[in-house]
């Protein structure tokens, strides 16, 4: 099999024109046959309105190695097919089921790899089924009447689920993780393209099914899935887990796995009380939500061009500082809507979030400030989970449970603002504008400020002063990190710490590679307990 590179067509160019151009790139005879396939897509501005569709594609061709030395070229090279293997069973008898606490992408996938390989986990979720948090969620932006079980943050899917679906991530994993997880979406809903976009993403209304397809699947294989199931407390004997206590049942384990995604602030608690669990404070990033225009981005990044339709364009921009902050944009949003991501009474935070049409009017971003123990004020394990809290506590006061905005220009001048601009806010949930000062401290503030500034001269009126912010945005990753060797297993003997909440993933993918590893950690020792 052959792999091209760099296949440039025209924006909304015909199918076949991708056929012939790698005919022509092989120098191929009308009548040689091949099939390829599409193993990247994305789209080159840098000449704008000039916009090019970029392709990566392997080939399926007789005598490809007589091609590939007849053309000698860097463009075109033999294609290294790498397939996710699952780990080979270990020997140690499993004393009873594994118990995986949280059904996000790292719990999910977890799952899914210790169902279809017979261990036959238990999942314990605090908050609803996806069908039914849905529900719980639509109620909550509507009305403002929380359930702490079932929102944004908590239930099946995770916090993910309601967000803008991104599938792209930094971890280069070798073994081939990071294409199964996208194999594994598509195989339960998801579209075809996400094998091959650059920056692949699902959106909420289709990662919401496909999350419901996957579980349905894991149950009928001998998975078992219990929602409204929080654990409460773990059972410790002799250095190792031996039970997982919820409210309603206790549960034998011989494998903990904690996918406990960055917001189970009662179970860090819980967790940080026991010495058996060393636990350590983590840097982290706040800020603000930002609002631009779309057809503005549009304009920036695609230029005056006027052919076939294109996506909505993303963004990225990032700034450091000598005051030794860096202040980013962080889940970009095209298309998309500012949510009310509140899980816990008396404290407002936001996030951001697109439908997988991304047709909505607005361009949002977190417009994050890294920010330190040194901020925090302690460097204990929970200390930037008590920063978070401040913050949104206040951030509750100043909107009164809605979400506090502010125009940039109002927050430059420190004054209350009194209307929007020439656009309006697209939100979930409801809305009050205010004066977003005085949340942070007076050098993030400046940082903030100096970054939008910054972002003005690499996207032009990214820092208008009518841009929209939206306070605040602290749930960016986990403030803590529950420690693991290279087994991925806690100081405490069967206790796997797993995915975002523990420190060891950002997102969707890494969180779901990372619930792949430690099921392939706890293969490795294990083998199935007996039914």
């Amino acid at each position: 099999m052959l792999k091209i590179n760099q296949i440039k067509l025209p924006v909304g160019h015909a199918p076949e024109e991708l056929e012939q151009k790698i005919r022509k790139t092989l120098r191929l005879s009308r009548g040689e046959a091949f099939s390829y396939k599409i193993v990247r897509k994305s789209f080159d501005a840098r000449k704008k309105p000039e916009i090019y569709e970029v392709y990566s594609v392997t080939v399926e061709i007789k005598d490809e190695d007589k091609i590939l030395k007849k053309l000698h070229t860097p463009s075109i090279s033999k294609a290294k097919e790498v397939r996710y293997q699952f780990s080979e069973r270990g020997s140690e008898k499993m004393r009873a089921r594994p118990v995986i606490v949280g059904a996000g992408p790292a719990g999910l996938f977890a799952a899914l790899q210790l169902t279809e390989a017979g261990y036959a986990p238990i999942v314990l979720e605090r908050g609803h089924s996806v069908e039914k948090r849905k529900e719980d969620v639509e109620h909550f932006w509507e009305t403002g009447v929380l359930d702490p079980a079932s929102n944004v943050q908590f239930g099946e899917g995770g916090a993910g689920t309601f967000s803008d679906g991104k599938l792209n991530t930094v971890v280069k994993d070798p073994s081939g993780r990071n294409q199964f997880v996208l194999e594994t979406f598509v195989r339960y809903g998801a579209p075809d393209a996400i094998l091959y976009e650059n920056k692949p993403h699902i959106g909420t209304d289709v990662l919401a099914c496909v999350i419901e397809n996957m579980r349905k699947d894991l149950e009928r294989k001998g998975a078992e899935f219990h929602f409204e199931s929080c654990m409460s407390n773990l059972n410790i004997e002799g250095g190792r887990v031996v039970s997982v206590v919820t409210d309603e049942k206790t549960y034998k384990a011989s494998a903990v796995i904690l996918a406990l995604g960055h917001s189970a602030r009662d179970t860090f608690e819980m967790l940080a009380a026991k010495p058996e669990i060393p636990m350590e404070v983590k840097n982290f990033a706040v800020g603000f939500r930002v609002e631009h225009p779309q057809t503005m981005i549009d304009e920036i990044m695609y230029g005056n061009y006027r052919g076939s339709k294109l996506p909505a364009s993303p963004y990225k921009v990032t700034s450091n500082f000598p005051n030794g902050r860096g202040v980013y944009s962080f889940c970009m949003c095209p298309g998309g809507y500012v949510v009310n991501a509140s899980s816990e009474e008396g404290r407002t935070c936001v996030n951001g979030m697109s439908y997988s049409g991304r047709s909505g009017k607005n361009a949002n971003s977190a417009i994050i400030v890294s920010v330190t123990p040194q901020d925090f004020g302690a460097d204990d394990p929970l200390a930037g989970m008590r920063f978070q809290r401040h913050l949104e506590e206040e951030n509750y006061k100043l909107g009164g449970g809605r979400i506090p905005q502010q125009l940039f220009g109002d927050y430059v001048q420190n004054v209350k603002s009194s209307d929007y601009g020439v656009f309006a806010s697209q939100t979930k949930g409801q809305t009050v504008l205010t004066n977003l000062r005085g949340l942070m401290s007076e050098d993030m503030e400046r940082s903030f400020i100096d970054g939008m500034t910054h972002f003005g001269t690499k996207i032009k009126n990214f820092d208008r002063a009518d841009a929209i912010l939206s306070g605040m945005e602290t749930r960016t990753s986990s403030p803590i990190r529950i420690l693991r060797n290279e087994n991925c297993e806690s100081a405490l003997q069967g206790l796997y710490p797993c995915g975002e909440g523990a420190g060891y993933a950002g997102g969707i993918m890494s969180a779901a590679i990372d619930g792949l590893k430690v099921a392939s950690a706890i293969m490795e020792r294990f083998c199935p307990a007996e039914a």
